[in-house]
Order: structure tokens, then C-alpha cells, then sequence
């Protein structure tokens, strides 16, 4: 589990490379992400998917730094904000997130647990652009898919598709006047992975008033 100061670090790093500390406005889009979520709260009672949690896996999800994030839920904190960036609207995101929640969260398993060097083979990326496919810089891409009937937001629905093969299936059911925001999730999975295990936790307040005082001594 990571505390908030660990996953805005990690963030940064995925987001922003070069940095370890978020922008003013991608921390205000993840606390924005967070506010939103919780405030919708979930009812224990109701079985409809959307009624999960989009980034917090608490049942009462308290105010403040002090939630631990397990690290799928920093996965999809990361994945909401490149919504964001591709124009979809705070609430939007979460909605569809909450919805789609068990199954992101069983492709964000099943992602880790592909082999890095098989995944990253320069050679084999290679050969998968020379014969037609997305140049995704890994050998077996997955895609969070967000369409909607042009002129229609409300119609605004999400997919996951594993490979481009199940992207163009989608594409031909939706068939014409759709519009699809596409994201990658492979290369987002395991940079930010790597990036937690860098990412320490720093102390706060009176913790950390008494270590620099022992430091000093």
C-alpha cells in the first residue's frame, strides 16, 4: 500500500519524466479525482458495477493524506488523468473508471505479470510495426477505450481491448459517426510499477519533527 505523498511522486515520474513532483495542475486533477469519487460514496447494498470505487478500496474512504492506495488504485488514478488530458470531463472519468473497475483491475494483474523482456523486445516491437500493427513500443498492447456517438455525450461508454484485434472489432460494431479515445495501458502498468518501488514514503508532522531531531543528536 502507498501513502498520497508516494503515488503523487510516482505520478510525476510516469507523468512529468524528469520530475518527481507533480505540476500545480495534474496535483489539482488528482485531488480533484479523489474529492469526486468519494463524494459519491457507494451503497453496500447495490450490486451495479458503477457502484465501486474508481480509486479507493476502503468502504468510508476518510479526508486528507492518510487513505493507503493499494497499486492498481494508483493505476487507475494515473489512466483518469490521461482521460482528462485527452478532454474527458473530472466526473465523467470517474464515472466510467467506477464502472469498469473488476475488469481493469484484472488486466492491471494479468499486465504485471508479463515478462518485461518479452514485452520490450526491441526486435519483436519492431517486427510488429513492419507488418501493419500500432506502433505501442510493446509486443502485446491493451487498450482502455472510451466512445461515444458523435454529438452525443450521454452515449459516452467504455471497453477494454486486448490487442488491436478487439480495438477494430469495436470500431466495426460501433460502425460510423463514433468518436473513440484510445489509451494504452501496457507501458502506463509497468512504468509506473517501477516507478513506486521507487517512490519512499516521507514522514509528516510529529514523525518527522522527531527523526530530524534524532538525526541531529
Amino acid at each position: 500500500m502507498f501513502k498520497r505523498n508516494q503515488i503523487e511522486r510516482a505520478l510525476a515520474r510516469v507523468i512529468q519524466p524528469g520530475t518527481a513532483t507533480l505540476s500545480s495542475q495534474m496535483a489539482g486533477r488528482v485531488k480533484r479525482l479523489l474529492e469526486l469519487d468519494r463524494a459519491r460514496g457507494r451503497n453496500k447494498h447495490c450490486q451495479d458495477p458503477a457502484n465501486n470505487f474508481a480509486f479507493y478500496g476502503v468502504k468510508n474512504p476518510g479526508r486528507g493524506h492518510d487513505n493507503p492506495f493499494s497499486e492498481f488504485e494508483v493505476f487507475a488514478l494515473l489512466i483518469g488523468v490521461q482521460l482528462m488530458r485527452h478532454g474527458l470531463p473530472q466526473r465523467r472519468v470517474v464515472s466510467l473508471l467506477r464502472r469498469i473497475r473488476p475488469e481493469l483491475e484484472w488486466h492491471h494483474a494479468r499486465i504485471l505479470r508479463e515478462d518485461p523482456s518479452s514485452l520490450f523486445d526491441e526486435s519483436l516491437i519492431r517486427a510488429r510495426v513492419t507488418t501493419g500493427q500500432m506502433d505501442v513500443d510493446n509486443t502485446n498492447p491493451t487498450f482502455i477505450v472510451v466512445y461515444s456517438e458523435q454529438g452525443r455525450k450521454d452515449s459516452m461508454s467504455v471497453a477494454i481491448c486486448r490487442g488491436e484485434r478487439e480495438a477494430f472489432d469495436l470500431f466495426h460494431r460501433c460502425g460510423p459517426g463514433y468518436a473513440f479515445t484510445l489509451i494504452e495501458l501496457v507501458n502506463f502498468a509497468h512504468a509506473l510499477s517501477a516507478a513506486l518501488a521507487r517512490a519512499t514514503p516521507q514522514m509528516r508532522g510529529r514523525a518527522r519533527r522527531i527523526a530530524k531531531k534524532g538525526r541531529s543528536q
